[in-house]
């Protein structure tokens, strides 16, 4: 009985340590957002990519930031919605303020996974109108949101020019969270690190 008892504690510890193992997060791609606000150069933001965790996210993520898809890229867009205190939101490469959508895989694509969290400043995420509603537009967090948790597709996080983000989200904003000096994707580029 002994012998069955410590089969069974010692499979669940093994199956709970394999449920509960973090996810994978190698930086496979590196994106480099040179920022301008109302004109004026304000530095680069490095983004660090976990294309293991988020590999589909990722790919339509690096399309757009890199040579594009179907003539749209995030070179050349703005961040059309500040909000102090929560994120900085970006990537309509449609109509450049906020209700385009498109991605690489359609109009839409899926939620990918929930598997990282908001848990502080520098979090890449999905923006999206709802379940499974992903396209190209993204946000970055200014500090940790835990109530986007499973709302929103973390794929990535700033491992440079998080002061960057702080200067974009301290522009003065319209009442509709628009940044009045334009904020600009002046150059956009992709370093791939790791294949996936």
């Amino acid at each position: 009985m002994s012998k069955v008892f410590c089969f069974i504690v010692v499979l669940t510890t093994l199956l709970g340590s394999a449920v509960c193992a973090d996810p994978d997060k190698t930086i496979t791609h590196k994106v480099n957002f040179d920022i301008t606000i109302g004109g004026k150069d304000a530095g680069r933001i490095v983004i660090g990519l976990y294309g293991k965790v988020a590999p589909k996210t990722v790919r339509n993520f690096i399309a757009f930031a890199g040579e594009g898809y179907q003539g749209l890229k995030y070179e050349g867009t703005i961040f059309h919605r500040v909000i102090k205190g929560f994120m900085i939101q970006g990537g309509d490469v449609q109509k450049l303020e906020g209700r385009g959508s498109i991605s690489i895989y359609g109009r839409y694509f899926d939620d990918e996974t929930f598997a990282l969290t908001h848990d502080g400043p520098g979090t890449l995420s999905m923006a999206n109108a709802g379940k499974n509603t992903n396209g190209a537009q993204f946000f970055i967090t200014t500090e940790a949101t835990s109530w986007l948790d499973g709302h929103h597709v973390v794929f990535g996080k700033v491992i440079d020019g998080l002061d960057v983000v702080h200067k974009v989200e301290n522009t003065t904003t319209t009442r509709s969270d628009a940044p009045v000096d334009q904020v600009l994707i002046k150059r956009s580029s992709v370093d791939t690190l790791v294949a996936i």
